[in-house]
């Protein structure tokens, strides 16, 4: 098969611009072979790697990444590796309860896989840590979501908390949100520095990761056989782990959603204006409207910084045009300026764009697509947990283990279709503006 779309990132990825230069990357050159080979170097690729190297410590693993490890999808979220329901087109991130309940067994046996190999690789709270996370709600119909999303937790014998005003001020140190719904089992990241520690822990193992390494075809040659600019893998078995780059091996065609959303960074604040801003040194909050603006401060390599995050827009060529950053940033800056107004004078220093592949009916793609060829993709806009949780299940399968997670996976039906286009890109775009025009204040 040969691939149809390389990995594309609008604008520089700013978790990773705050860390120290990696060593110069190591491109595939010429021809080698494996006993596994992992395509992807995110959370999903990653974690298959970690898995597979205790499971077959004697085995060659190799990674072929496309870009440097931090500057993909993987080093472009907001940092947020959440264990409980987070459905982006729901209301309140909330479904049926069955359905919850075994969505957030599965998401906190990704964030504890992650959580282990933070401990083996010695990462630090920076670059993880759980610390929990809140719903914050700038508006009675905000807080009516919180309630809304309360009320199901309860449901599934989940902890939480309620913050005032004057709480969600004492934190943040703006008073644009009324209310806050806090939940203590998220794991807050920094997620150029945590992919990165991954990879230099896993090179420790003897796993071998070659980034600026795109394939550009993958054929069946008895073994896998996969093909980049300046050289071949050949492998017995392989996992791809390319969540909706998926599509450009040629699998599922119009069964994946490809979204885009998009953040901004601050440059580092200035102590007067640590002080001025005062509230705690780090939180993140999600929206309580799933359309919403995400906010996160942090305090650690970098400084004292605000990422804004919010825009969903609806790409299925995988790719956008720069100028799309320049025309979110407006709404990035408005957001800002709504949450932090006594931080008039500071300026954005990195604008960037990341990709999300969703499904209609909310499954991830877990499945052995061919003999000897396995997938972890699809990760539903929650990249951080099921993507960990993928990569490890997916390696499971290709060993022949098994768990009820892998069972689970294994079970759930094939993506839904998508329509025809343009129909599906007309109607997506408008369907995400409409609901982004009723977050109203939560924008």
């Amino acid at each position: 098969m040969q691939v149809t779309r390389l990995p594309c990132d609008p604008g520089p990825a700013g978790w990773n611009r705050l860390l120290p230069g990696a060593a110069p990357p190591v491109p595939l050159e010429g021809r080698i072979t494996a006993d596994w080979l992992v395509i992807g170097a995110g959370f999903a690729g990653l974690a298959a790697a970690h898995r597979l190297s205790k499971k077959a410590p004697g085995d060659r693993i190799v990674v072929l990444a496309a870009v440097r490890v931090g500057d993909g999808p993987a080093g472009r979220n907001s940092g947020f590796m959440i264990d409980l329901p987070h459905d982006l087109t729901s209301d309140d991130y909330g479904g049926a309860l069955d359905a919850d309940l075994a969505q957030t067994r599965d998401n906190r046996r990704g964030i504890s896989h992650a959580a282990e190999m933070a401990q083996e690789y010695g990462l630090s709270d920076e670059a993880f840590a759980i610390s929990g996370k809140i719903n914050g709600a700038a508006t009675v119909k905000g807080g009516a979501h919180n309630t809304s999303f309360a009320k199901h937790l309860t449901a599934m014998n989940e902890p939480y908390e309620v913050f005032n005003a004057a709480q969600m001020r004492d934190i943040t140190g703006t008073a644009y949100y009324r209310s806050g719904l806090f939940t203590p089992g998220c794991a807050m990241i920094q997620p150029a520095l945590y992919v990165r520690g991954l990879a230099e822990g896993l090179r420790s193992n003897r796993v071998t990761i070659h980034e600026m390494s795109a394939v550009t075809s993958l054929s069946r040659e008895g073994d896998w056989v996969a093909r980049t600019p300046k050289g071949q893998v050949t492998a017995p078995r392989v996992i791809l782990a390319v969540n909706g780059h998926l599509n450009s091996f040629g699998f599922l065609p119009r069964r994946l959603m490809h979204v885009f959303t998009y953040a901004s960074m601050t440059r580092a604040l200035r102590p007067e204006e640590v002080a001025l801003l005062g509230g705690q040194a780090s939180w993140g909050i999600t929206p309580a409207d799933p359309m919403g603006t995400t906010v996160r401060r942090i305090s650690g390599t970098g400084g004292d910084r605000i990422i804004i995050r919010n825009r969903f827009t609806y790409d299925p060529s995988l790719e956008v045009p720069d100028s799309r950053i320049d025309r979110v940033a407006r709404d990035h800056d408005r957001a800002f300026a709504a949450r932090f107004p006594m931080l008039a004078d500071v300026s954005v220093e990195y604008r960037w764009g990341g990709r999300l592949c969703l499904s209609r009916n909310n499954v991830q793609v877990i499945a052995e697509l061919d003999d000897g060829l396995f997938s972890a993709c699809c990760q539903n806009g929650l990249g951080t947990a099921k993507g960990t949780l993928a990569g490890g299940l997916a390696a499971e399968l290709a060993m022949g283990e098994t768990s009820p997670a892998l069972e689970r996976a294994l079970a759930a039906n094939l993506p839904n279709r998508l329509p025809p286009e343009p129909l599906a890109r007309v109607g997506a775009n408008l369907f995400l503006k409409l609901q982004e025009r009723r977050a109203g204040r939560e924008l």
